[in-house]
């Protein structure tokens, strides 16, 4: 396949142009013309770009890739090695941030909701519809006690949990938004949700679920945004014919 007609189809997917981000969404590094082997990950670290090289990728997927806002724009340490290394492969690398996050199929949040059973799903955001919104408010099939979906979660995404107990109620209702979306916990409460489940914790985080009554789970933020690269690796296998592979490369953040 076309390099810009790879771009054209995960673009007409994705949607980027929906979003306002804090990087480029879509082609961030050209490679070679023509892409038949890809790999995807969460992050375009140097270990993925070694791992794509000795896959003898043509392209790289990634969710966290370059040219954050306000980050250093010189092209030296470990951002001149990362951009040597794509360049003298001949690598693409592809990055979709929030279009990654947000697809109501494909993305992050999407996956968390399947892996954990979420039914009845919109948007967590106020007005927003689900496939704009970044997080995702859905019911469980029955009430489960806190210990059993804290279980629940541990599996679904294969690691232990932080877990502050907000309340003693059952838990049905959930808030979620992968990553590093802990600020988003009184949007949670606004929701009505018994639970927000999110990558990372902050202090006063901890603090807003005793005060508000609402339970709190960081996840990881690695952990709950592998959904997003595993979903697009299997798109470009089994729709797209390419020979596509995920490759985590884990990280306990």
């Amino acid at each position: 396949m076309l390099r810009v007609e790879f771009e054209r189809h995960l673009n007409s997917v994705l949607k980027p142009e929906n979003f306002k981000d804090y990087a480029p969404n879509g082609l961030q590094v050209e490679g070679k013309d023509n892409i038949q082997r890809v790999v995807t990950g969460v992050t375009a670290c140097q270990a993925l770009i070694d791992a794509a090289i000795d896959y003898q990728a043509d392209a790289i997927v990634v969710h966290h890739g370059y040219f954050w806002k306000n980050e250093d724009p010189r092209v030296v340490g470990m951002k001149y090695r990362r951009l040597s290394s794509l360049i003298k492969q001949d690598i693409n690398l592809f990055g979709y941030h929030l279009p990654l996050d947000a697809h109501p199929v494909l993305g992050n949040n999407a996956g968390m909701a399947d892996a954990i059973g979420l039914s009845d799903r919109v948007g967590l955001q106020t007005g927003a519809s689900i496939e704009q919104s970044i997080g995702i408010v859905g019911e469980l099939g029955v009430a489960l006690s806190a210990e059993d979906f804290g279980l629940l979660v541990e599996k679904a995404v294969g690691r232990n949990i932080l877990f502050e107990q907000g309340h003693d109620r059952p838990i049905k209702r959930v808030a979620l938004c992968t990553g590093g979306a802990q600020g988003y916990i009184e949007q949670a409460v606004d929701a009505q949700a018994d639970v927000f489940i999110t990558g990372e914790v902050s202090e006063q985080t901890i603090h807003i679920a005793r005060e508000m009554g609402i339970h709190f789970i960081a996840a990881g933020h690695h952990a709950t945004e592998r959904f997003g690269a595993q979903s697009i690796a299997r798109l470009l296998t089994s729709e797209w014919g390419l020979d596509a592979v995920f490759i985590d490369i884990d990280s306990p953040a």
